[in-house]
């Protein structure tokens, strides 16, 4: 078999976001991360405190990121970090930090608006939490999305609801397939966020999950594996009792992202398999391997499997 050619003009083995990314813009984007000040219902008492057992936002927030700036000196300054490297392209503003609908809709409206009036801006990327999206939210999202691009990120982590209450969670795997239902044919571009290695999660579980998941009306679909950070819950649980958690070996994490390619649905679109937190953040797995490394050897299995996206897919 050779590289499957998708309809940008793609050829790959899987259906690679950033790759048609690139087709749907004249020009360079690049996401440019904001702190917009949001909370999560974990954390604030809605539904408990302390947010999710291994969520520590400083170690993926850039230096730039602080919600004591306003969204448009924070854009400012993303430009200016990377316009060293890129000279000329346009801008989503990544609404990054915790749960970016968790507020009043007058509030979402006054910072997302502010977003867009920036003149490098053409869209908006939106992390959330399935339980935090309500029809309002959602209706003013479609109004944008008629003349911006509009793409909400979905924290669904797993589809194990004994998973999602060991890491504090809050919410339910069916609230996510509900929210997500709810989401779709607005024109907004819908993105769900998967965690490998919770506890309650086998390496069946996980790759079950990632294709019900793919069966659901998403475009892109990001998944890494767990990564111990210091500085949170989950750090302090697996110094206590590692043998709760499933920490991939780096071959084994290739392996097992193959088998997990060859039975999603060939449609949605890869956008990460891995994430790489700062050394001085990171207690476990230590791979010492880039984003770009990972992809390399992924490629290189894929093609010595013989295998690719949705090969054994059944719908």
């Amino acid at each position: 078999m050779t590289d499957i050619t998708y309809p940008w003009g793609h050829e790959g083995r899987y259906n690679d976001f950033p790759s048609y990314f690139k087709t749907r813009f004249a020009e360079r984007i690049q996401k440019v991360s904001i702190d917009a000040g949001f909370t999560c219902p974990n954390r604030d008492g809605s539904k408990g405190v302390g947010g999710c057992t291994y969520c520590n936002n400083n170690s993926f927030n850039p230096a730039y990121c602080s919600p004591r700036k306003s969204i448009t000196t924070q854009i400012e300054e993303g430009i200016d970090f990377f316009k060293a490297k890129y000279k000329t392209q346009k801008y989503l503003a990544y609404f990054q930090a915790y749960s970016n609908t968790y507020g009043h809709i007058d509030k979402i409206k006054e910072l997302y608006e502010e977003a867009l009036a920036h003149e490098k801006v053409v869209g908006l990327v939106i992390g959330t939490r399935p339980d935090c999206v309500s029809d309002e939210v959602l209706d003013y999202l479609e109004e944008l999305a008629k003349s911006n691009y509009i793409a909400i990120e979905y924290g669904v982590e797993s589809a194990n609801d004994e998973a999602l209450l060991a890491i504090n969670r809050g919410h339910t795997y069916i609230e996510a397939e509900r929210t997500i239902q709810r989401t779709a044919n607005r024109g907004i571009h819908i993105g769900v966020h998967l965690v490998n290695g919770l506890p309650h999660d086998s390496k069946e579980d996980m790759l079950n999950h990632a294709v019900e998941i793919s069966k659901l009306p998403i475009e892109t679909l990001k998944l890494h594996q767990l990564q111990i950070l210091r500085n949170t819950q989950m750090a302090k649980e697996y110094e206590q009792t590692p043998e709760r958690f499933y920490m991939f070996e780096l071959d084994e994490y290739l392996d097992f992202i193959v088998n997990v390619i060859e039975r999603i649905n060939p449609d949605v679109m890869l956008e990460r398999f891995t994430n790489q937190a700062p050394p001085g953040w990171l207690i476990a797995p230590k791979w010492g391997i880039k984003n770009y490394q990972f992809v390399n050897k992924l490629n290189n299995l894929l093609k010595a499997r013989n295998t690719w996206q949705g090969k054994l897919f059944e719908k």
